[in-house]
């Protein structure tokens, strides 16, 4: 996978130049500068900077365009922008005063057609609120919370721990917030309730640990991470304890939402020759995080490529306005993707013409992955 930021001092201004002779890059290390009238231009990142960004992983659309295209630049859209100006003006009140746009949402599915760019746009939208100073819980894979691992029963709760899965949100928590952690206090000490370890059962003599007076939420964490038995109620204690942070925004971004609304790979023995699927909502994990109705900012991004089925239009637990239709390319977005692909060298520039890229467009309709794909075959 190629490093590079920008282009090699080879490359003639012709090949960097995009529609009307507009530059095809915009060479910036920040999504926060772009304006509306600077949309239809990419960034471009090292994958190194990605991945220290977005340490929890990348979409896995986003890594196939990077390896496809063998450069790690990203498009910025007019529909991104729209959702990072959402979250923007819930922040700054001053902008709020004064644009008289549409009214801001602090909960937003990002749901569309399969391939139009939800997954990226939702990627994007962490790296731009990290490079704010945000603390972004940031999950790339929700379908991981309920699939693999170990499950129990708890038998206080009702629900079902995955103390696997526990034990890594913990860890991918830490990855990239590890600094501000340190630095906020926890705000709840309540006791909190053990489970089952992995692999080991429950804890002999004790159903509860105890936060001391001054832990921060980096303390917090480390329990859950140290002790299994206590990953599950500390993944529950800290959605608690993020809805009390008011030094710095915080923001919930789940990639694969939609999957936390359907049944989960587990299984729960009925009878000697039966078993009922457990679904996703019982797992305590889910339980905790899956809500939409409260006051924070979060945004769900819908996985078409892995979810198991439709889901109704009015979902448990989300306010009714909450859906965002997503786009696909625009015919301006198209031409701009068309021109990166011809300076990319998927496309030839002897074969590159109006007539053809618009017929990869309307082709794919607008759909990125096959436009990508019937690019090389101008």
């Amino acid at each position: 996978m190629p490093q590079q930021r920008s282009a090699p001092p080879t490359t003639t201004r012709r090949s960097t130049s995009g529609p009307s002779g507009r530059p095809l890059f915009a060479f910036t290390d920040t999504f926060a500068s772009f304006s509306h009238r600077g949309a239809n231009a990419y960034v471009d990142f090292t994958l190194d900077e990605w991945k220290a960004m977005l340490p929890e992983g990348l979409p896995a659309g986003m890594m196939k365009e990077f390896q496809d295209t063998r450069r790690c630049a990203v498009m910025v859209r007019e529909s991104f922008l729209d959702l990072r100006d959402n979250f923007r003006r819930i922040v700054d009140p001053a902008i709020t005063a004064k644009r008289k746009g549409a009214p801001t949402k602090r909960q937003i599915i990002l749901d569309g057609p399969r391939s139009c760019g939800k997954s990226i746009a939702l990627a994007m939208l962490v790296h731009w609120a990290r490079t704010e100073g945000w603390l972004v819980f940031y999950v790339p894979q929700g379908k991981d919370w309920t699939h693999g691992g170990f499950f129990y029963r708890n038998t206080y709760s009702d629900l079902f721990d995955t103390p696997v899965q526990a034990g890594k949100v913990l860890q991918d928590f830490l990855k990239y917030n590890e600094t501000r952690l340190q630095q906020l206090p926890c705000q709840i000490f309540e006791s909190i309730p053990l489970g089952e370890g992995t692999g080991v059962g429950m804890m002999k003599g004790a159903d509860t640990v105890e936060m001391p007076e001054g832990s921060t939420l980096y303390d917090l964490i480390q329990t859950g991470i140290t002790h299994s038995h206590a990953a599950v109620g500390v993944v529950v204690r800290l959605r608690k304890e993020l809805s009390h942070v008011k030094d710095v925004p915080v923001l919930f971004a789940i990639d694969q939402y939609n999957s936390w609304f359907t049944f989960t790979e587990y299984q729960e023995p009925v009878t000697v020759r039966s078993c009922r699927s457990i679904h996703a909502k019982e797992l305590t994990t889910v339980n905790a995080y899956r809500s939409m109705l409260h006051n924070d900012m979060m945004v769900g991004a819908f996985s078409h490529s892995t979810a198991v089925g439709k889901l109704r239009q009015e979902l448990p637990d989300v306010p009714s306005d909450a859906r965002l239709l997503f786009p696909r390319y625009t015919v301006d977005e198209a031409e701009t993707v068309c021109h990166y692909y011809m300076r990319q060298k998927i496309i030839r520039r002897e074969s590159f013409s109006e007539e053809k890229w618009k017929k990869i467009y309307y082709l794919s309709n607008g759909n990125g992955s096959e436009m990508r794909w019937l690019a090389a075959f101008i």
